[in-house]
């Protein structure tokens, strides 16, 4: 069974910053591409940054120049986000593309999600 456990919401002011992480766990063979996505009350779930196994990274427009995002070698995907503004308040959610042992192919998981709050 594969398990993505994400850590690092809260609250924070305008303008700080927040390090979100996400650990991922069970027989996993390979992992394709980690991501985080986000989705406020009201709104569709939307991507913010994702990082292949290569090291390409892709993120939201709005995010640009802001969030950075990382990962290890031990399953982990960070977000950084820096300059937090009070558009970005959401429930985080890690998602990772990935293969097991016991998968043909790679599939899509998802964390439980964090909340990440901005005061104004």
């Amino acid at each position: 069974q594969v398990r993505l456990v994400e850590s690092g919401g809260g609250l924070v002011q305008a303008g700080g910053s927040l390090r979100l992480s996400c650990a991922a766990s069970g027989n996993i063979v390979s992992i394709n591409v980690m991501g985080w996505y986000r989705q406020a009350p009201g709104k569709q779930r939307e991507l913010v940054a994702t990082i292949t196994n290569g090291g390409i990274r892709n993120f939201a427009d709005s995010v640009k120049g802001r969030f950075t995002i990382s990962r290890d070698a031990k399953k982990t995907v960070y977000l950084q986000m820096n300059s937090l503004k009070p558009e970005d308040p959401a429930v985080y959610y890690c998602n990772m593309n990935l293969l097991t042992y016991d998968m043909g192919r790679s599939h899509d998981f998802w964390g439980p999600g964090t909340q990440v709050t901005v005061s104004s």
